[in-house]
């Protein structure tokens, strides 16, 4: 079986991360530009990553930091490669650089109808602290979602 490679992501990746992005998310779909934009925020506040296999991109992850706070932008995982564990690879990923730059937290938001990624949030630590009603449209709520990381002398931990 083949071994999922984490890596950043580069300008190269967007069309490939666009399509799963699309694919995921539909109609609250970042737009190509978002994406660009977003690259260029590396590596100061914004962070990119992308899931490999066979030389395919099968996910994609964003963390933004500010200060000592964390933000997972984005993650996603092609459908047909969901339930593999690469989202929680993608997770870790995002985690482990939330501990290397020292933050104290990291938030994300989920739409209140995806039980697949609350559940992978919740496995990981994360907790529900509020809904945005219809952060996502029409009747469409977000779950507000943190983990909380614990100081210790290499840095932060779960």
């Amino acid at each position: 079986m083949a071994t999922v490679t984490i890596r950043d992501m580069r300008w190269w990746d967007i069309s490939a991360v666009h399509a799963i992005e699309v694919t995921s998310f539909t109609e609250t779909a970042w737009l190509v530009e978002t994406l660009w934009a977003e690259l260029a925020g590396v590596p100061d506040t914004r962070r990119y990553w992308v899931a490999e296999l066979d030389n395919q991109i099968v996910g994609y992850a964003g963390l933004m930091v500010v200060g000592s706070d964390a933000d997972v932008q984005t993650i996603a995982v092609s459908g047909d490669h969901r339930s593999r564990g690469i989202g929680t690879a993608l997770l870790a990923t995002a985690m482990a650089e939330a501990t290397r730059r020292h933050c104290s937290q990291v938030m994300l938001e989920v739409a209140a109808d995806n039980v697949e990624a609350s559940r992978l949030y919740e496995r990981n630590g994360f907790e529900t602290i509020a809904r945005r009603s219809s952060y996502y449209g029409a009747g469409r709520d977000a779950l507000v979602m943190r983990v909380r990381l614990a100081a210790s002398k290499e840095g932060f931990t779960l």
